[in-house]
């Protein structure tokens, strides 16, 4: 139990790095699993498509409860930093073959810019599935960055027309003019982090923006990106109350387009907020006001007609995130910038097997890896069948629709999900409990245990790596032989 607690602490930290918890460029990965596994799952055969995350690492000043890979510089030479990111996107993409091409069709992307070079990569095979610009600041960023950065991805690998782009923005660098520029970049969504609609509160958080201008900037991309458009919100700040929540929630709404992201506050250590509650200059949020918060949101959210598709994620009209939920539902993503991590398959070096990638962190050390090398990658570890399933595991159970039969076998074509959770233990405990569901849709959280799962996966996580343990090592016979292998034997 342990070890099974041990990772998913490292896990949760994935969970966190990922947008909708603020994108791979923001936490470590995670190390590798306690126990170890089977021979690799074998992965070359599935066609090389891919999510693609492009971390932009500056801001203008660093919140007082950020603990992300961000950095406040004095002066910054952006065309040395666009060509390393343009330079590190061709070579990942040549790495995973997303970027394998053969001359003929241009991809469709492309084809809206004419200047942007041919790939004919049939997208069934080889294509680049969303693009999401995190951070950071990637509004900071200018729309000709981002530009060159898209125009990369499209001369290298299919991009088709209609893939989601999502560039995240705060209010104090989103005005009308520079939305617009983005949106000609190539941009079609915005995750705008609004934070909070209170000044007193934006304050403590040390946002530059106020209230006002957070207003402005989302009515402004509402207008450019309409139903497409995303806000984040924090709750549980210091000295928050369940009145003032609720206050906020219903500004929120109000303002909100059709996606909106609500994410508890989490005291990081090392942080200027975590220290001021430390010290006792601001209060603690008890836990079961927490709690109430999160399930006041819920009911509200749902009640106006949004669906809680993930634990911080709700939408309406269908305009779902379908980048992130290519992490939730592991599929392959690439981390492009400092800090950024990804996981794919190396097909472009023979790989077979999925490979866990971070990158440099310091972004002047990363540039002179990717002048030197094409790429800046930091580490680089083959995820083992366990380490696989453990992510799996702790991604999907976040969503709404849980981890499929299907999904769960691509990972998995020895052990089902039912070999694994309906054998009795500690999985079908939860079930008969009304935390967990599993049938023939797959594994999921039912309402009430969405709202619980961390304290759960400790459970399905021991449970699975049991159930691994057993599959590798087969029943034996007092002499110590496989008792199979003495059964099949016997009938020969």
């Amino acid at each position: 139990m342990a070890a099974a607690r041990g990772w998913l602490r490292k896990v949760a930290a994935l969970a966190a790095a990922l947008p909708g918890g603020g994108g791979p460029g923001r936490a470590a990965a995670p190390g590798p699993a306690v126990e170890p596994a089977p021979e690799p799952v074998q992965q070359a055969a599935a066609p090389a498509t891919a999510a693609l995350y492009v971390h932009w690492p500056y801001c203008r000043k660093r919140c007082s409860y950020c603990n992300f890979n961000t950095y406040v510089v004095r002066a910054l030479d952006e065309a040395a930093v666009r060509a390393c990111l343009v330079r590190e996107a061709q070579t990942l993409l040549r790495l995973s073959q997303v970027h394998r091409c053969v001359s003929g069709v241009r991809s469709e992307w492309a084809l809206l810019r004419p200047s942007v070079p041919t790939c004919s990569s049939p997208p069934s095979a080889c294509s680049v599935s969303s693009v999401f610009f995190g951070g950071g600041t990637p509004s900071l960023a200018s729309p000709g960055t981002v530009a060159a950065v898209l125009e990369a991805v499209a001369g290298a690998a299919h991009l088709a027309a209609a893939a989601e782009v999502t560039l995240e923005a705060n209010p104090s660098s989103a005005s009308t003019s520079r939305l617009a520029g983005f949106r000609a970049a190539g941009v079609n969504r915005l995750s705008i982090g609004v934070q909070s609609l209170d000044d007193a509160e934006l304050r403590m958080l040390g946002r530059e923006h106020t209230a006002a201008e957070a207003r402005q900037a989302v009515e402004a991309a509402r207008g450019l990106f309409p139903g497409r458009t995303s806000m984040d919100l924090l709750f549980g700040l210091p000295g928050q109350s369940r009145d003032a929540w609720a206050q906020r929630l219903e500004a929120a709404l109000e303002l909100c387009d059709d996606h909106i992201s609500l994410y508890q506050l989490t005291l990081e250590r090392g942080t200027a907020l975590a220290a001021q509650v430390r010290g006792g200059a601001l209060p603690a949020p008890p836990q079961d006001l927490l709690a109430d918060m999160y399930e006041t949101a819920r009911n509200v959210l749902v009640a106006t007609g949004f669906r809680h598709y993930e634990v911080s994620n709700f939408a309406r009209k269908g305009a779902l995130s379908t980048h992130n939920l290519s992490y939730w539902r592991a599929d392959e993503y690439i981390g492009v910038g400092p800090g950024a991590h990804g996981r794919f398959v190396l097909r472009g070096e023979g790989g077979c097997s999925r490979e866990a990638r971070v990158q440099t962190l310091e972004p002047v050390t990363w540039m002179r890896e990717v002048q030197s090398h094409g790429h800046g990658t930091r580490s680089r570890a083959v995820l083992k069948p366990l380490e696989q399933l453990e992510e799996l595991l702790t991604l999907g159970l976040r969503t709404d629709e849980g981890i499929t039969h299907e999904r769960w076998g691509h990972f998995s074509p020895q052990l089902s999900l039912q070999d694994v959770f309906g054998e009795p233990g500690e999985a079908r405990a939860l079930q008969q409990s009304g935390w967990l569901v599993l049938d023939s849709g797959g594994l999921r959280c039912t309402w009430a245990g969405l709202a619980v799962l961390d304290s759960l996966l400790p459970d399905l996580l021991w449970q699975l790596q049991r159930a691994l343990g057993a599959a590798r090592c087969p029943p034996r016979d007092k002499e110590g032989r496989d008792a199979e292998a003495v059964s099949g034997n016997d009938g020969q």
